[in-house]
Protein backbone atom coordinates (compact mmCIF):
# COMPACT_ATOMS: atom_id res chain seq x y z
CA UNK A 1 0.00 0.00 0.00
CA UNK A 2 1.20 3.49 -0.84
CA UNK A 3 1.17 6.20 1.61
CA UNK A 4 1.78 9.97 0.98
CA UNK A 5 4.52 11.08 4.19
CA UNK A 6 5.45 14.52 2.81
CA UNK A 7 5.25 17.09 0.74
CA UNK A 8 8.58 19.09 -0.46
CA UNK A 9 8.59 22.77 0.07
CA UNK A 10 10.56 25.72 -1.25
CA UNK A 11 14.55 24.88 -1.60
CA UNK A 12 16.80 25.71 1.47
CA UNK A 13 20.02 27.34 1.08
CA UNK A 14 22.16 26.58 -2.20
CA UNK A 15 23.36 23.05 -1.26
CA UNK A 16 20.37 21.14 -2.34
CA UNK A 17 18.39 21.01 0.94
CA UNK A 18 14.48 21.65 1.06
CA UNK A 19 11.55 21.89 3.69
CA UNK A 20 9.34 19.19 3.76
CA UNK A 21 5.51 19.12 5.21
CA UNK A 22 5.66 15.98 7.02
CA UNK A 23 2.71 13.66 6.86
CA UNK A 24 3.25 10.95 8.80
CA UNK A 25 3.53 9.96 11.93
CA UNK A 26 6.85 8.20 11.90
CA UNK A 27 8.94 10.83 10.08
CA UNK A 28 12.14 9.05 11.87
CA UNK A 29 10.58 5.76 10.35
CA UNK A 30 9.50 6.72 6.68
CA UNK A 31 12.06 9.75 5.78
CA UNK A 32 15.16 8.68 7.14
CA UNK A 33 18.84 8.59 4.98
CA UNK A 34 18.78 6.02 3.17
CA UNK A 35 14.78 5.93 2.81
CA UNK A 36 13.71 5.66 -1.09
CA UNK A 37 10.76 7.16 -1.67
CA UNK A 38 7.26 7.44 -4.93
CA UNK A 39 7.15 10.47 -6.40
CA UNK A 40 4.07 12.45 -7.29
CA UNK A 41 3.99 13.21 -9.91
CA UNK A 42 5.99 10.45 -10.73
CA UNK A 43 8.57 11.71 -13.11
CA UNK A 44 10.56 13.48 -10.31
CA UNK A 45 11.21 10.32 -8.33
CA UNK A 46 11.96 8.06 -7.35
CA UNK A 47 14.04 10.00 -4.26
CA UNK A 48 16.83 8.53 -1.90
CA UNK A 49 16.81 10.30 1.09
CA UNK A 50 20.69 10.97 1.76
CA UNK A 51 20.14 13.26 4.63
CA UNK A 52 17.64 14.92 7.45
CA UNK A 53 18.47 17.27 9.61
CA UNK A 54 15.32 19.50 11.53
CA UNK A 55 15.98 23.20 11.50
CA UNK A 56 13.94 26.01 13.38
CA UNK A 57 11.45 23.28 13.82
CA UNK A 58 11.14 22.44 10.03
CA UNK A 59 12.46 19.07 8.44
CA UNK A 60 14.92 19.66 5.94
CA UNK A 61 15.97 16.63 3.88
CA UNK A 62 19.14 16.01 0.90
CA UNK A 63 18.21 13.69 -1.69
CA UNK A 64 20.97 11.60 -3.28
CA UNK A 65 21.85 13.27 -6.71
CA UNK A 66 20.31 16.68 -5.68
CA UNK A 67 23.12 19.31 -5.20
CA UNK A 68 22.30 22.47 -5.88
CA UNK A 69 19.21 25.14 -5.48
CA UNK A 70 17.77 24.76 -8.62
CA UNK A 71 17.36 21.05 -8.55
CA UNK A 72 15.67 21.38 -5.06
CA UNK A 73 13.55 23.92 -6.24
CA UNK A 74 12.31 21.82 -8.97
CA UNK A 75 11.00 19.56 -6.90
CA UNK A 76 8.65 22.38 -4.85
CA UNK A 77 5.17 20.69 -4.15
CA UNK A 78 6.33 16.85 -5.25
CA UNK A 79 4.19 14.97 -2.80
CA UNK A 80 6.84 11.49 -1.36
CA UNK A 81 5.01 8.10 -0.94
CA UNK A 82 6.54 4.95 0.90
CA UNK A 83 5.19 1.76 0.58
CA UNK A 84 3.62 0.03 3.38
CA UNK A 85 2.66 -3.01 4.71
CA UNK A 86 -1.29 -2.35 5.27
CA UNK A 87 -1.21 -5.11 7.97
CA UNK A 88 1.53 -2.62 9.61
CA UNK A 89 0.98 -1.19 13.34
CA UNK A 90 2.50 1.83 14.89
CA UNK A 91 4.63 1.12 17.57
CA UNK A 92 2.25 2.54 19.83
CA UNK A 93 -0.83 0.25 20.64
CA UNK A 94 -3.14 3.35 20.66
CA UNK A 95 -1.95 4.94 17.07
CA UNK A 96 -3.40 4.03 14.13
CA UNK A 97 -2.19 4.80 10.11
CA UNK A 98 -4.94 6.86 8.11
CA UNK A 99 -5.83 3.76 5.95
CA UNK A 100 -7.07 1.73 9.14
CA UNK A 101 -9.01 4.39 9.96
CA UNK A 102 -10.82 5.53 6.36
CA UNK A 103 -13.97 4.07 5.83
CA UNK A 104 -14.23 1.95 9.67
CA UNK A 105 -18.40 3.16 10.62
CA UNK A 106 -18.99 5.62 13.66
CA UNK A 107 -21.48 4.33 16.04
CA UNK A 108 -22.67 5.38 19.82
CA UNK A 109 -21.60 3.11 22.88
CA UNK A 110 -25.13 1.87 22.14
CA UNK A 111 -24.70 0.74 18.99
CA UNK A 112 -26.33 3.88 17.46
CA UNK A 113 -25.08 4.49 14.40
CA UNK A 114 -23.54 7.94 13.20
CA UNK A 115 -21.56 7.42 10.47
CA UNK A 116 -18.54 6.85 8.48
CA UNK A 117 -14.53 7.84 8.81
CA UNK A 118 -14.31 9.27 5.17
CA UNK A 119 -11.11 11.81 6.27
CA UNK A 120 -8.39 11.75 8.88
CA UNK A 121 -7.77 15.86 9.43
CA UNK A 122 -4.04 16.77 10.85
CA UNK A 123 -4.62 19.31 12.57
CA UNK A 124 -1.72 21.12 15.24
CA UNK A 125 -3.71 20.54 18.11
CA UNK A 126 -5.14 17.27 17.57
CA UNK A 127 -6.27 14.62 14.20
CA UNK A 128 -10.25 14.96 13.45
CA UNK A 129 -12.18 12.67 12.09
CA UNK A 130 -14.35 13.65 9.13
CA UNK A 131 -17.83 11.62 9.74
CA UNK A 132 -20.24 11.02 6.64
CA UNK A 133 -23.72 11.25 7.88
CA UNK A 134 -26.56 8.65 6.67
CA UNK A 135 -27.86 11.84 4.91
CA UNK A 136 -25.02 12.88 3.24
CA UNK A 137 -24.20 15.96 6.16
CA UNK A 138 -21.06 15.68 7.52
CA UNK A 139 -19.81 16.01 10.91
CA UNK A 140 -16.11 16.31 12.66
CA UNK A 141 -15.29 14.46 15.40
CA UNK A 142 -12.00 15.05 17.59
CA UNK A 143 -9.63 12.00 17.60
CA UNK A 144 -9.30 12.54 21.58
CA UNK A 145 -9.93 9.61 23.91
CA UNK A 146 -12.58 11.24 26.12
CA UNK A 147 -14.50 11.00 22.87
CA UNK A 148 -13.16 8.42 20.89
CA UNK A 149 -13.48 5.11 23.21
CA UNK A 150 -12.89 2.07 21.31
CA UNK A 151 -11.30 1.40 17.66
CA UNK A 152 -12.26 -1.95 15.97
CA UNK A 153 -10.00 -2.86 13.48
CA UNK A 154 -11.64 -5.99 13.16
CA UNK A 155 -15.05 -4.85 13.33
CA UNK A 156 -14.25 -1.92 11.22
CA UNK A 157 -16.11 0.66 13.90
CA UNK A 158 -14.82 3.47 15.92
CA UNK A 159 -17.32 4.13 19.29
CA UNK A 160 -18.17 6.89 20.10
CA UNK A 161 -19.04 9.04 23.56
CA UNK A 162 -19.50 12.96 21.88
CA UNK A 163 -20.51 15.60 24.33
CA UNK A 164 -23.79 17.02 24.09
CA UNK A 165 -23.90 19.44 21.25
CA UNK A 166 -21.20 17.80 19.26
CA UNK A 167 -23.64 15.46 17.59
CA UNK A 168 -26.64 17.30 16.81
CA UNK A 169 -29.34 14.60 16.16
CA UNK A 170 -28.57 13.98 19.73
CA UNK A 171 -29.98 17.11 21.04
CA UNK A 172 -32.58 16.68 18.84
CA UNK A 173 -33.38 13.43 20.74
CA UNK A 174 -33.19 14.62 23.73
CA UNK A 175 -35.75 17.82 22.47
CA UNK A 176 -37.98 15.57 20.84
CA UNK A 177 -38.39 13.48 24.39
CA UNK A 178 -39.10 16.90 26.06
CA UNK A 179 -41.66 17.57 23.46
CA UNK A 180 -43.30 14.27 24.54
CA UNK A 181 -43.51 14.96 28.09
CA UNK A 182 -41.15 12.73 29.07
CA UNK A 183 -38.58 16.07 30.46
CA UNK A 184 -38.68 19.95 30.50
CA UNK A 185 -35.77 20.67 29.26
CA UNK A 186 -34.95 23.12 25.52
CA UNK A 187 -32.33 22.15 22.93
CA UNK A 188 -30.08 24.39 24.68
CA UNK A 189 -30.53 22.38 28.00
CA UNK A 190 -29.33 19.59 26.33
CA UNK A 191 -26.74 21.10 24.86
CA UNK A 192 -27.01 21.89 21.42
CA UNK A 193 -25.53 25.24 21.36
CA UNK A 194 -22.03 23.88 23.39
CA UNK A 195 -20.60 22.93 19.73
CA UNK A 196 -18.71 26.09 19.09
CA UNK A 197 -16.71 24.94 22.56
CA UNK A 198 -16.03 21.48 21.33
CA UNK A 199 -13.53 22.41 18.71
Amino acid sequence: MQLVVARIGRAHGIKGEVTVEVRTDEPELRLGPGAVLATDPASAGPLTIETGRVHSGRLLLRFEGVRDRNAAEALRNTLLIADVDPDERPEEPDEYYDHQLIDLDVVLADGTEVGRITEISHLPSQDLFVVERPDGSEVMIPFVEEIVTDIDLEEQKAVITPPPGLIDDRAEIASARDAAGTGTGSKADAGFGDAEDEG
